[in-house]
C-alpha cells in the first residue's frame, strides 16, 4: 500500500495582486511530490477555508505581501476552527515584519517564510512536520 501524498493549498488572501513567488513554491512543492492546489490571487479567507475543506489538504501554505496578514490569517485560522479543521498545517511566506512574526505563531501559523528561503527548505519543512 503506498502513503497518500501530501496536500498542499497554496493560496494569497486579500487584495495583493502578486502571485510570482507564491507560483514558485507551488510548482516546487509539486516537483518535490507534494499534491498541490494553487487558488489564485484575491482570495477571501472563506474561499480559502472552503478550497481547504473541499481539498481535504495537509497543509495551508498563505503568501502575502500587502501588510494585512493579522487580520486575514486570523480570518483563516478561525474559519478552520470553526469546522474542526485544527489540524490542517499552516505555514506563510512573504512580506511579513519580524515584530508581527510572534502575534502570527501565537495564532497558530506554525513557521514564517521570508523572501529568498530555499523552496527545499520549505519543502523540508511540510515533510518533517506533516509526520509528526
Amino acid at each position: 500500500m503506498t502513503e497518500r501524498a501530501i496536500r498542499v493549498l497554496v493560496a494569497k488572501p486579500g487584495l495583493d495582486g502578486h502571485d510570482r513567488g507564491a507560483k514558485i513554491v507551488a510548482r516546487s512543492l509539486r516537483d518535490s511530490g507534494m499534491e498541490v492546489i494553487y487558488t489564485g490571487i484575491r482570495q477571501t479567507p472563506e474561499m480559502i477555508v472552503a478550497t481547504a475543506i473541499d481539498e481535504d489538504v495537509d497543509v495551508i501554505g498563505l503568501s502575502i505581501l500587502s501588510g494585512a496578514h493579522i487580520e486575514l490569517f486570523s480570518q483563516i485560522i478561525t474559519g478552520l476552527s470553526n469546522n474542526n479543521k485544527d489540524d490542517i498545517l499552516i505555514i506563510a511566506g512573504g512580506i511579513i515584519p519580524e515584530e508581527d512574526r510572534h502575534i502570527l505563531k501565537e495564532m497558530g501559523v506554525a513557521q514564517i517564510f521570508g523572501p529568498g528561503t530555499a523552496t527545499k527548505e520549505i519543502a523540508s519543512f511540510i515533510r518533517k512536520t506533516c509526520k509528526k
